[in-house]
């Protein structure tokens, strides 16, 4: 481990003032807003909790929130500026691009960060003793994506993607994984297409399955309609593998066009009695279903609370408890580990799920696929 910078005043107060954790989410556009809305509920539920417990050692616990609007530098500022405040930790993000940045400032400033749901492989240039994670790495849940599209009988994959560190890396993932399965994927630029034109490309590619790695709402919910709507088309699978369909916007903006559509989701079949009393409460927070977003959110203070009791709020033990994380999480025990290929401590793995919405019913989940 790099040797940490001192702790800013009052890091290892005793006079009962708050123990402060950075939380970064991306609460206005560009960023996906409703996954923030979800981390953040996760997040505040999981500090009244701990409060009503008895805070940490005696203290209260206490969010720091910054909101990134997906901007990498954004948040990098926002690190610096928590590190400055004293935080003893820094927690969240949803975007991998913005997580990244967030990781690398982190590393540097020897602040420790727990990334709640950003999945890039890559989190970190180098390997970091400073960054966790709870997300699955992109490599594993994508993997487990591809499985089901094959199972599904799609060996002919069409991406429509734009540029981006993560579509690239999902890209790569999927023709990696299907290549020597006999699968083929059909890479479609969309800084060059229309949504029309994507159908075109479809039927000229004999492709069986279109796969959204674009952003959200938009050019996503263009490119749904218009394939929806083409008869050329009546038989291709479109899916979702960073889980658009996942939020309620996107039934909102797509009605039926919202159902079938398979994405990633990373809850169990059942959530355990911790998970069941967990979902009851967001959903009473949040006056909807809550996402796995959320989920994360709880998962990632419930780590956080139990590194503190335990080994105190200075940031370099903080960081030197990674390994030694054991927490019943409501998704399951959680516990890190070095996973070769992954520069930061890993939980492996959340449970994985591809589900998609009901066509009888759009609000309900269907179970497709489980790794």
């Amino acid at each position: 481990m790099n040797t940490p910078p001192p702790s800013p005043p009052g890091a290892e107060r005793t006079d009962g003032s708050a123990v402060q954790i950075g939380a970064l989410v991306p609460l206005t556009r560009p960023g996906w807003v409703e996954a923030g809305q979800h981390l953040l509920a996760g997040l505040e539920l999981a500090v009244r909790e701990v409060n009503d417990g008895g805070g940490i050692a005696g203290r209260p616990l206490e969010l720091v929130v910054r909101d990134t609007a997906a901007d990498p530098q954004k948040a990098a500022a926002a690190v610096d500026e928590l590190a400055r405040l004293g935080v003893a930790a820094v927690a969240g993000e949803y975007h991998s691009v913005v997580a990244r940045a967030a990781a690398a400032r982190a590393d540097a400033l020897g602040l420790p960060f727990l990334c709640s749901s950003a999945v890039l492989d890559a989190l970190t240039e180098q390997p970091t003793e400073w960054v966790a994670r709870l997300a699955p790495a992109q490599s594993h849940g994508w993997q487990i994506y591809a499985d089901f599209l094959l199972g599904a009988g799609h060996s002919r994959i069409a991406v429509a993607a734009q540029p981006s560190v993560y579509w690239a890396s999902g890209t790569r993932i999927l023709r990696e994984h299907l290549a020597p399965r006999g699968g083929t994927v059909i890479e479609l630029d969309m800084r060059a297409l229309t949504p029309t034109a994507v159908c075109d490309e479809l039927v000229d590619h004999r492709a069986t399955a279109l796969l959204l790695l674009v952003g959200h709402p938009e050019p996503a919910v263009s490119i749904v309609k218009a394939v929806r709507r083409d008869e050329r088309l009546a038989n291709v699978m479109t899916g979702a593998p960073a889980g658009q369909p996942e939020f309620a916007e996107w039934a909102r903006l797509l009605g039926d066009d919202s159902a079938a559509l398979p994405f990633l989701r990373y809850l169990p079949e059942r959530l355990s009695p911790i998970g069941a009393r967990v979902e009851a409460a967001l959903r009473e927070r949040l006056a909807e279903a809550p996402s796995f977003v959320a989920f994360e959110g709880y998962d990632t203070v419930a780590v956080l609370a139990d590194v503190l009791r335990s080994h105190g709020v200075d940031r370099a033990r903080i960081a030197e408890a990674w390994p030694r994380v054991a927490v019943e999480g409501t998704r399951g025990r959680i516990q890190f580990s070095r996973t070769p290929g992954i520069s930061v401590w890993q939980w492996t793995w959340a449970p994985v799920q591809v589900v998609d919405r009901d066509p009888a019913d759009p609000e309900r989940f269907r179970i497709r696929h489980a790794g």
